[in-house]
């Protein structure tokens, strides 16, 4: 496809998302709606009453429609809410951006609105594989299915039964713009997250909510082993609890960092809506994510320059090309890790190039422009 035709005017959009939590499945939600709305969309967002994403999402603009589903695929009065919400906004096509809302798409689409295209914007991998009847019929109502790599693409068709020529692969974008910003220094980007480090200091981080699977623990325990050989090492960790855990693994970390002695060493920061500045204060950074779908951290500290240290799992294997523009560890391994962390430091150059080419091949390829002009082609199609 090429990404710059305009075949045909916008027309109203909406979006589906019935989630209460504000993760990277959330936040690029509510980031495509203004993204589109920006481009002269008309874009309706529905979701859940008091959701970060109901917030977001009227922040930037778009139109916001609350919807309860209490009884998910079998919710008929939901869909039927559903439908009437579509009707008066005009909508010609609905793009649900999580699994669990399809279900009730699809009932919406089956009982009152036949007509409409549904196109799913996947975030998440599929797990076990979904050949039933139930999930066959479901997903062979959607007009269009985006997958945002295409090994997660290849994945949908051994797991499903989705029709090949519906399946589209369409990266989520960032705006990268602000993240290759080379303005933006180092030595300001630290002043800005008042951080005194001495003048040998190298300093890794790892920036995302604090989670058991984002994998702070780990790195924490690593970065314990690793100054006994580099004293110079330090740590940001930029990121605030998982709502839904409250505070257990936050403090838990805390813990931890006091009994290895590493209190001065380890820069803890909270939510942070300005990333980028995180993103140009370190000298590397790392994904240790336990099963990372789609890493917009490992994304975004590409476009920084920054080189990138990713554990081997999930879709960071496909983000990272390993020795080219990132380097790849075993999952939770800290022997592996440690020899990654040692390699950049003995190799400045390595370390310079691989921050060049990641930044390279993330602005060519996960730009939120590019998200947005390859979306808008499928819905031209399928409307």
């Amino acid at each position: 496809m090429n990404p710059t035709a305009s075949p045909a005017a916008p027309f109203p959009l909406s979006i589906l998302c019935l989630s209460d939590s504000w993760g990277g499945l959330e936040l690029n939600t509510a980031r495509f709606a203004g993204w589109m709305r920006e481009r002269g969309w008309p874009v309706q967002v529905i979701t859940r009453a008091g959701s970060p994403l109901a917030a977001r999402a009227a922040e930037l603009g778009a139109a916001v429609v609350l919807l309860d589903n209490r009884w998910k695929a079998l919710d008929v009065p939901a869909a039927r809410r559903l439908a009437g919400v579509l009707r008066d906004f005009g909508t010609r096509a609905l793009l649900i951006s999580r699994n669990g809302d399809l279900g009730l798409a699809v009932l919406c689409k089956r009982l009152f609105l036949p007509g409409l295209p549904l196109v799913y914007q996947q975030h998440m991998q599929l797990g076990l594989a979904k050949r039933g009847l139930v999930h066959t019929l479901r997903y062979r109502a959607l007009a269009a299915w985006l997958a945002p790599l295409p090994g997660l693409a290849r994945q949908v068709l051994e797991k499903t039964r989705l029709p090949a020529d519906r399946l589209h692969v369409v990266p989520l974008g960032v705006e990268l713009e602000k993240f290759a910003d080379a303005q933006l220094t180092t030595a300001e980007a630290r002043r800005r997250l008042h951080l005194t480090l001495p003048p040998e200091a190298v300093l890794l981080g790892l920036i995302g909510r604090l989670d058991d699977g984002k994998g702070q623990d780990f790195v924490v325990e690593a970065l314990a082993d690793l100054r006994h050989q580099f004293p110079q090492l330090h740590l940001l960790l930029v990121g605030e609890p998982t709502r839904n855990e409250g505070t257990a693994y936050t403090d838990a970390l805390h813990a931890r960092i006091r009994a290895l002695n590493l209190t001065d060493v380890v820069h803890l920061r909270g939510f942070t809506p300005q990333p980028e500045v995180a993103y140009r204060a370190l000298d590397m950074s790392i994904t240790a994510s336990t099963n990372e779908t789609y890493g917009m951290v490992t994304i975004e500290a590409l476009a920084a320059g920054r080189p990138v240290l990713g554990a081997a799992a999930g879709g960071t294997r496909e983000l990272l090309e390993d020795g080219r523009t990132g380097l790849l560890f075993a999952l939770r391994d800290n022997a592996s890790f440690g020899v990654a962390v040692a390699r950049l430091l003995r190799e400045p150059e390595l370390a310079r190039e691989l921050g060049r080419e990641g930044q390279r091949e993330a602005l060519a390829t996960y730009s939120h422009h590019r998200q947005c002009e390859l979306t808008e082609q499928i819905l031209w199609s399928v409307a």
